[in-house]
């Protein structure tokens, strides 16, 4: 691919962050109108946390494949088909029927979803090949993710209480379409030197692993969790990933490269990418009930009142990847945790008459937490592989992402469920409290891991890890020259 101008490649970050912006928001939209439409369409708890964990259940399965599917067809095509699929999800979603049919509509979303995030940051990660400036453009990716989170809820609110919670997925379609015809016009094709191949069996093992284990936790109240059926949901899992350890390293092109995970950074990135979206999915899942059925609030009155979380979020992120890209990983992420644990912790006590004033400011400690800890997630996810291995790397990290969010508001729900007997709001306070315990213990796992990979022992492996890919990277072109 010849080099861009730099114009030209802040105007692909532009389109791709597009793609990052109605995904993102979709996330936290979604949340904000969850009382609106259990009222609508009659929906327990339960059906809540499908509602939400349908798509992320079918986006963190995906997304692995997408990014490879981009390495090998054409990561601009893969990015067009996916911003089609988003746009017609969403304009489904907006005409469902029932809970049922909102369930499936979800899961068109999240297929053209997974065709996003991951095959943008690619596209970013081949336009933008100096380091520095690589972290500037994940700064700013990062921040467009602040941005969409934050703002969701606000829109939400606004759409769910002057039109209606069918009105959220309107706003999709139209940023999608442009989109669409913007990637058409502006970014460049690009493919991996050697298209990885297909691996439909990995694949169903991903899919049985994380359906198995989200189904299990959110069923799990209802069920009884010691019941058989709560049991050989949990034992599937844990076959699934045996038979994906077995399976995997035998292929030539696994859908996981689980060699990445000998880079104690990059493994520790993707546990972290999984307990801090694990934590702020359970945070909005826990105030959007909080605020709009114990302390009955409106929708954009409950908004409103998270816009600061927002605001901070979108305002650190681009500041925590310029520290990345000047200091390293380590700082970010060791304020991250301590800002998450601390958010947590001072909603640990939360009841009835807590003041706003108490809730705004725990709000704000926890958005700081989130803001820092995207950049240095991300960077480290594609920082030292080499471009040929740069989608699936990039769609490790966004699965990573998608599977904590899935399991954040699996886990919380669950925690709701069995103890307030599926109660919207008499016990709620009382039930919630094990669940911001566990977003503590969430930071607090950000905090440990995020200072011990990011030593000079963490960063050998790193180093080793990238040798690797390069090495073979290296012996596979001359093989490739020979038979071209």
């Amino acid at each position: 691919m010849p080099e861009l101008t730099k114009r030209r490649r802040m105007l692909v970050l532009a389109i791709c962050c597009l793609s990052l912006l109605i995904v993102g928001m979709d996330n936290t939209i979604v949340n904000i109108a969850l009382p609106s439409i259990r009222t609508d369409l009659n929906a327990s708890v339960e059906g809540l946390q499908w509602t939400v964990d349908s798509y992320t259940l079918v986006l963190a399965s995906l997304l692995i494949l997408a990014g490879s599917s981009a390495d090998r067809l054409g990561r601009r095509r893969t990015f067009q088909i996916g911003l089609v699929l988003f746009t017609l999800g969403s304009l489904l979603c907006s005409l469902a029927p029932g809970l049922g049919w909102l369930i499936v509509f979800r899961m068109v979303q999240a297929v053209g979803g997974s065709m996003l995030n991951p095959v943008a940051m690619s596209i970013i990660t081949n336009v933008f090949t100096e380091p520095a400036e690589r972290a500037r453009a994940i700064g700013i990716w990062g921040g467009v993710i602040g941005i969409s989170l934050g703002v969701g809820p606000i829109v939400g609110g606004l759409l769910t209480e002057t039109v209606g919670w069918r009105a959220i997925f309107w706003i999709n379609v139209p940023i999608g379409l442009a989109a669409v015809v913007l990637a058409a016009l502006f970014v460049p094709e690009s493919r991996a030197p050697r298209p990885r191949r297909v691996d439909p069996i990995g694949q169903l093992l991903v899919l049985f692993l994380l359906a198995s284990v989200t189904y299990a936790i959110i069923n799990g109240p209802r069920a009884g969790w010691g019941s058989l059926e709560t049991w050989a949901l949990f034992g599937l899992a844990v076959l699934a990933a045996l038979a994906l350890l077995r399976y995997e390293p035998r292929r030539i092109d696994p859908l996981i490269e689980l060699r990445f995970f000998r880079s104690v950074p990059f493994s520790a990135a993707t546990v972290i990418a999984i307990c801090a979206f694990g934590a702020f999915s359970g945070f909005l899942f826990l105030n959007t009930l909080y605020l709009q059925d114990v302390r009955q609030l409106s929708a954009l009155h409950a908004g409103l009142l998270l816009l600061p979380m927002a605001l901070v979020t979108a305002l650190l992120a681009p500041v925590s990847g310029r520290i990345v890209g000047s200091r390293g990983p380590r700082v970010p992420l060791f304020l991250a945790g301590v800002a998450m644990c601390a958010g947590g912790l001072a909603l640990t006590g939360l009841d009835r008459s807590t003041g706003y004033g108490w809730l705004v400011s725990s709000y704000v400690m926890f958005a700081i937490g989130f803001g820092m800890v995207n950049a240095p997630v991300t960077n480290t996810a594609v920082s030292g592989m080499p471009r040929s291995q740069a989608g699936v790397a990039a769609a490790v990290a966004s699965t990573s992402r998608q599977v904590g969010a899935a399991l954040g508001v699996a886990i919380i729900g669950s925690v709701i469920n069995t103890g307030s007997s599926g109660a919207m709001a008499g016990d709620l306070v009382s039930a919630s409290r094990p669940g911001w315990w566990i977003i503590v213990g969430a930071g607090a796992c950000v905090l440990v891991l995020g200072v011990a990979s990011t030593g000079r022992r963490a960063q050998r492996s790193a180093d080793r890890t990238a040798e690797l890919f390069s090495a073979e990277t290296a012996a596979a072109e001359p093989a490739m020259l020979s038979t071209s």
